[in-house]
């Protein structure tokens, strides 16, 4: 190798590179190291790759960057090639990865330059310089013609065209060859003329496509395509001439609609019948857009003649017009309508409403009368066009006539018309009842449908129902697993058809399902479907009360509950048994959603009226869930009841409370009046008993009225203990006082509630219970009781009511005390006698004795006493 003048960057370690060489023993033969680089080449401008020897700088490779794919990538860091010039395998064995993939990207940046150059300069520059004419069409001459048009490439595409449009002939004398070789039968001619239409429409020019598909030219090249050697031959030709027949409903008589009509139909015949398999998509969607522009050429024309239309429309209103001519008027009108849609938006919208004011509704509702299915059918389909169109049109006329064409359009959709036309009458249906329209329209077709059609539909399922026998009258359903019953008119898939559109009546008119359907028993009528053997059937009116029950309706839910209509949705679900199908995802999912969203009223009468049936089938998931949903509602409702309760019980104490404390705020508190003057009011104040006796409340506030510091030292005083009189026939008056208490704290307790005031009772009312009681120690003689077991029950139940009142303070100790030093001093204060009460309440557990009521009332004497022993 020789040696080049070119030196390597030795400090580059991301190119340094081993050379390989693939020996006649299949060994990699090391050729030594160095580094490679991409250079032009010496006296050329093609690129190589270069590897100088690193310690000489000798070459160890020169290799030419070819075009070819003979170059392969290896494991990051190999290259390898099998060199066309010496024919041996090389390969390059790099140090570093960055560096292979350096010099990788290179070698393919190198390959498509080369690639691009050659499309541009060298195939572009040739077919430009060489193929300057089209040799003559002659029969010796196709098989290089055929070579051009189908071997070339897209800059020769382009060139041919050009030719071929410019060679004015060209068409003519290859028509004028393919008659001569038809007429000589040479069947190779024959086959190389195909190939050649063929190839020229599969350049997919538009300039050529309307001159092989004018009038003068569409049959002939029709017929150069008949020859196809690899599918038998098919007369074409002859099926267009002889069977295609071209029916004028109404004379044309401009020459260009005709022409675009027999153009329009030729071309759709060459692309979907002679041509399917060979066009590609190019060149079928040239094919569409001409057929595209020529429908709306041909509506264009039509439209615009103003005599044409107005014929046209006379015709079908004339009550003269034989019913095939009527008929195949109105497929005409079809045909046309449907041709609209080639035309822009405004256009099509302005076409639509000169029909519509020419009478086209009028005609339709004619044709919807009529007796033929398929002329029916026809007219449903012109409806359609208008609703995809502009919905309002038709709305204002079904408004204008007061619902003589929805009546037809209702009436329709109950007749078996065989296929699926009901589903068309549905839809138009719907439409019109959208609730996504102007108010007036809608309320307007609303008004027109429950008032006059929504009886119609319900009594098609009634009628096709089974009826009740004697036994289930009364219950007015039966369970769906009946016989097939009288199913007279109307087929199922009808019945399915009125149900999804009561479905979407509930969705769209929720103001007036409550009062059409429910006066008018609706849901019933409707859950008669459960009777039917079709599952579909009962699944759809499952799916009617789903649909009911989403709108969280008071009303609705009691009016099912009210008349029980869940029982011939229970009755089909329990009938059904475990079978896993779609009645049986339907009845669960409405169960799911009367859980999930908590409708307490169908809740409670799901489980209450039907779990006895319902618990055939506990194991499923959403009937457990129900069932504890439901025993969730009872403890909830349970908790609130009794929280009322005690909040109604807590508002009557919290308003005694106020009055209480209103009442010692309202009255007079005016506590220096003297002794007897207060003694003597109080008395006469007291409510006095059926024996004469004054019944008293005294205060049980264990801190008193008034609190004394300075009766530290009389702390350890203790007063003897006090005698109990027996209670003698005298006492009389007392005991039955007592009796009379004890009723009294059954009814209320008074410590009780007066635990419950924060104030207590009144100041003076203390004051002077403090006073009598202090009176009967000091100046009666006490009695001793004598009837110590008869009276102890009635002390320990006084007891226990009265001894936590006192446990509320802690400071009753002291309280005594100050209340036994008080007794022998009343005279001196008579505001510490509250105090001496309290002590003669403590002095009976204190001191381990038993009494009566001696120490809670005074015993009988007079005010005058009072006085006088004060």
């Amino acid at each position: 190798m020789g040696t080049q003048d070119k030196t390597p960057n030795a400090n580059n370690s991301m190119q340094r590179v081993k050379v390989y060489r693939l020996n006649e023993e299949g060994k990699w033969d090391d050729q030594g190291t160095g580094h490679v680089t991409v250079d032009p080449l010496e006296r050329s401008e093609d690129l190589g790759l270069f590897v100088i020897d690193e310690e000489d700088s000798e070459t160890l490779l020169l290799h030419r960057i070819s075009s070819q794919d003979i170059y392969r990538k290896q494991e990051d860091t190999i290259i390898s090639w099998r060199d066309p010039e010496f024919s041996t395998e090389l390969a390059l064995s790099f140090q570093e990865m960055t560096g292979c993939s350096y010099i990788w990207d290179h070698i393919c940046s190198v390959q498509r330059n080369i690639q691009f150059s050659s499309l541009s300069n060298e195939t572009y520059h040739n077919v430009n310089n060489e193929l300057r004419e089209l040799p003559p069409v002659e029969l010796s001459t196709l098989p290089l013609i055929l070579k051009i048009v189908v071997e070339s490439g897209i800059a020769g595409q382009l060139r041919v065209n050009e030719l071929i449009l410019h060679y004015q002939d060209f068409f003519p004398k290859l028509v004028d060859l393919f008659k001569i070789c038809e007429d000589l039968e040479n069947i190779d001619g024959l086959h190389m003329i195909f190939k050649l239409v063929r190839g020229i429409i599969l350049l997919n020019s538009p300039q050529i496509f309307e001159k092989i598909f004018g009038d003068e030219l569409i049959m002939d090249i029709i017929g150069c395509l008949e020859f196809d050697p690899d599918v038998p031959h098919v007369h074409h030709r002859s099926f267009l001439k002889e069977h295609v027949v071209f029916k004028e409903a109404m004379p044309i008589k401009d020459p260009l609609v005709l022409s675009k009509i027999h153009q329009t139909y030729r071309i759709g015949y060459l692309k979907d019948v002679i041509l399917p398999r060979a066009l590609d998509e190019a060149t079928i969607a040239s094919l569409n857009s001409i057929i595209h522009s020529n429908n709306a050429t041909v509506v264009s024309l039509l439209k615009d003649d103003s005599t044409f239309i107005q014929e046209l429309f006379a015709r079908l209103k004339c009550p003269t017009t034989s019913a095939d001519s009527k008929k195949t008027l109105v497929h005409f009108l079809h045909e046309f309508c449907t041709l609209s849609k080639s035309l822009q938006m405004v256009q099509q919208l302005r076409l639509f409403r000169d029909l519509v004011s020419e009478g086209i509704f009028d005609i339709i509702a004619d044709v919807l009368q009529s007796d033929d299915k398929k002329l029916v059918l026809t007219g449903t389909d012109i409806l359609i066009l208008f609703l995809n169109q502009d919905p309002s049109i038709l709305r204002s006329y079904v408004t204008r006539q007061e619902g003589v064409l929805f009546g037809l359009l209702v009436k329709n959709m109950l007749t078996d018309f065989g296929d699926d036309m009901h589903c068309q009458f549905l839809e138009i249906l719907r439409s019109l009842l959208d609730s996504y329209t102007s108010a007036s329209q809608r309320e307007s077709i609303v008004e027109i449908f429950y008032e006059k059609h929504l009886g119609q539909l319900i009594d098609a399922i009634t009628s096709s129902c089974q009826p009740n026998d004697a036994a289930q009258t009364s219950s007015k359903f039966v369970s769906s697993g009946g016989g097939n019953g009288n199913q007279r008119g109307v087929r199922p898939e009808i019945l399915l058809s009125i149900c999804d559109l009561l479905c979407f009546c509930v969705l769209h008119h929720p103001y007036r399902i409550k009062c059409d359907f429910l006066l008018n028993n609706v849901i019933d009528k409707v859950l008669y479907l459960t009777r039917r053997r079709e599952k579909y059937l009962v699944v759809a009116a499952v799916r009617f009360v789903r649909t009911l029950i989403s709108r969280s309706d008071e009303h609705l839910m009691d009016h099912i509950v009210k008349n029980n209509l869940f029982k011939p949705i229970v009755d089909a679900f329990v009938a059904n048994g475990d079978r896993y199908n779609l009645l049986n995802s339907a009845v669960l999912e409405l169960f799911e959603f009367i859980r999930k969203e908590n409708l307490k009223i169908l809740l409670r009468y799901i489980v209450d009226s039907f779990w006895d049936q319902l618990v055939k089938l506990e194991n499923l998931s959403s009937i457990q869930a129900l069932k504890v949903k439901y025993e969730q509602s009872l403890e909830s409702t349970g908790m609130r009841s009794t929280a009322s309760l005690l909040d109604q019980r807590k508002r009557i104490d919290e308003r005694a409370l106020e009055r209480e404390e209103e009442d010692y705020f309202n009255e007079d508190s005016d506590e220096e009046n003297s002794a007897s003057a207060a003694s003597t009011n109080r008395v006469q104040s007291q409510p006095v008993l059926a024996n004469g006796s004054a019944l008293n409340y005294p205060s049980l506030r264990a801190s008193g009225l008034v609190d004394y510091e300075d009766d530290e030292d009389d702390e350890d005083y203790r007063p003897p203990p006090k005698k109990l009189s027996d209670i003698s026939d005298e006492d009389e008056g007392l005991a039955e006082f007592r009796l009379k208490r004890k009723s009294v704290s059954k009814e209320e307790p008074e410590p009780k509630r007066l635990l419950q005031s924060p104030k207590g009772p009144k100041p003076r009312e203390g004051v002077f219970a403090a006073l009598c009681s202090t009176l009967s120690q000091a100046v009666l003689p006490s009695k001793k009781t004598t009837g110590a077991g008869t009276d102890s029950p009635q002390l320990d139940a006084r007891k226990t009511t009265i001894e936590p009142a006192y446990n509320v303070k802690g400071s009753m100790r002291s309280s005594d005390d100050n209340g036994n030093a008080d007794m022998e001093s009343h005279s001196k204060d008579e505001e510490a006698s509250p105090r001496s009460f309290s002590d003669s309440l403590h002095d009976y557990p204190e001191n381990g004795q038993r009494g009566d009521d001696c120490s809670l009332l005074p015993p009988k004497s007079s005010p005058e006493m009072a006085v006088n022993g004060s």
